[in-house]
């Protein structure tokens, strides 16, 4: 029995990016006092998404690694709980610019960067302009509970990100998210969507997931978008097992015996029928082989 218990937050965000750091260790305190060993915040928690619109100035949010804010303050605060978080921010790389999540252990190490590979691009989510697509490919990290993955938003739709990452041998799959409304057609709703995708992703690779994604309605010029929350813990099989609603503040946890989990994966045999050979498809952009 290897039992790690895993926690989501979940917040709304404005243009104060200490009040936010503070909110967001609020969270993970909240969460630690419930015996989270491994927290997930969600994507650019330092501010107000600002990817609505395509802003010059905006640009300047973006640091280097090493001189981040949230990743510094959640490094001492990792440690001090033991605890792993890890902490999305706007990186800064020579004239490279990433949306990109530092993995901090429970020493308050930084076990390493992965840059978000799939960048959207469409009304509210100009994020083509802001970032450049991620160089670190897929990746897991064993850490001091579990051997964890994580992709950021966007990534959450392929499943090829999430198959990658149980490959490389990932026992939890992380998704930090900023997620809502669409601002050119109110009727749109992706919630459920979205949340059953990620599920696919849990079930499909007998893993469980972990997303976090942020609330509160926020406005740039003509543009807003309400941010519908809704992070959810699912298990291997992709059964919801905690969730928070569309507008709340706050944190959800579930235990789960790692070992059981990977006797039940092995023993459905998913990844030893794998026909690699029959793939090359997936490899292509038309699904054409030449």
């Amino acid at each position: 029995m290897r039992n790690v218990t895993v926690a989501a937050t979940q917040m709304g965000c404005d243009w104060h990016v200490q009040d936010n750091i503070n909110q967001a260790e609020q969270l993970v305190r909240a969460a630690h006092a419930k015996g989270a060993q491994i927290i997930l915040l969600q994507e650019l928690f330092e501010r107000c998404y600002f990817c609505q619109k395509q802003r010059y100035d905006y640009l300047t949010f973006a640091t280097p690694l090493e001189d981040n804010p949230a990743v510094k303050h959640f490094q001492a605060l990792a440690a001090e709980l033991k605890v792993v978080l890890p902490v999305s921010f706007y990186e800064r790389h020579n004239n490279a610019f990433y949306n990109s999540i530092a993995i901090i252990d429970a020493d308050g190490r930084n076990l390493g960067l992965y840059r978000k590979s799939h960048i959207p691009d469409g009304p509210g989510y100009s994020e083509k302009f802001y970032f450049t697509p991620g160089d670190t490919g897929f990746k897991v990290w064993k850490t001091a509970y579990a051997t964890i993955g994580v992709g950021i938003c966007w990534d959450q739709w392929y499943p090829e990100c999430a198959r990658a990452m149980a490959l490389m041998g990932a026992e939890l799959l992380l998704y930090p998210t900023a997620i809502g409304s669409e601002p050119q057609d109110s009727g749109l709703d992706s919630r459920d969507h979205w949340q059953r995708v990620q599920c696919g992703h849990a079930g499909a690779n007998l893993t469980p997931l972990i997303a976090s994604n942020r609330v509160g309605r926020e406005t740039e010029g003509d543009s807003a978008i309400t941010f519908y929350g809704s992070s959810f813990i699912a298990d291997e099989t992709g059964a919801k097992v905690a969730e928070l609603d569309r507008t709340e503040t706050g944190i959800i946890t579930h235990t789960f015996d790692l070992d059981a989990i990977a006797h039940k994966r092995h023993s459905w045999g998913i990844f030893r029928d794998r026909r690699i050979d029959l793939f090359s498809p997936i490899l292509t952009k038309d699904g054409v082989t030449r």
